[in-house]
């Protein structure tokens, strides 16, 4: 199920989380050749895809949002 991203944060050990309006949350790492996603790496970047669409497999599973 898509979702929209609505934020960001970073995990413990300080890569990119996107925060999706269902309530989960997705890594979007730039890590290349395996993950290419430059914009991730600055504020800009970040803020430039909100609003875009992943894939949210928890949804898709129906796992539940915990949220904090």
């Amino acid at each position: 199920m898509k979702q929209p991203i609505i934020g960001y944060h970073q995990d413990e050990e300080g890569d990119w989380v996107a925060d999706l309006a269902c309530g989960h949350g997705q890594h979007v790492r730039h890590h290349p050749p395996f993950f290419s996603r430059p914009w991730v790496v600055t504020p800009k970047g970040r803020s430039r895809h909100l609003g875009d669409l992943l894939a949210c497999k928890k949804c898709d599973e129906g796992e539940p949002v915990t949220r904090s």
